[in-house]
């Protein structure tokens, strides 16, 4: 079992909280990218859920968008989705937020 604890991290697969470093270079980066979830008037759905942690996978950088047919708040469905896919916030700016999960094989190097 992996988790983190006030910052420090236990178990496989736990890397801790991000410093205020690496997320500059994950916001750089993640200018280049297309949201690659919008969420709508159903909000976050189980089904949502699932298709994020498979993209978190795959990325280990997404960037989503929330419409404003929405029914929450842009900051607590990043904060909820943050929770429920056990990933880093790194940005919400205007309607749309940065998740990031480092994978097994990190595919993106952090300073």
């Amino acid at each position: 079992m992996s988790g983190v604890i006030e910052g420090f991290c236990f178990g496989m697969g736990c890397w801790g909280l991000l410093t205020g470093k690496q997320k500059r270079f994950l916001r750089a980066f993640a200018t280049s990218l297309d949201p690659l979830f919008q969420i709508g008037k159903a909000g976050i759905t189980e089904n949502l859920v699932q298709q994020v942690d498979q993209a978190l996978k795959a990325r280990e950088l997404i960037k989503l968008r929330v419409l404003p047919q929405c029914p929450e708040d842009v900051k607590k469905v990043a904060q909820k989705l943050k929770e429920l896919t056990d990933s880093e916030l790194v940005q919400v700016i205007g309607r749309n937020f940065i998740l990031y999960r480092q994978g097994e094989k990190a595919k993106i190097q952090l300073p």
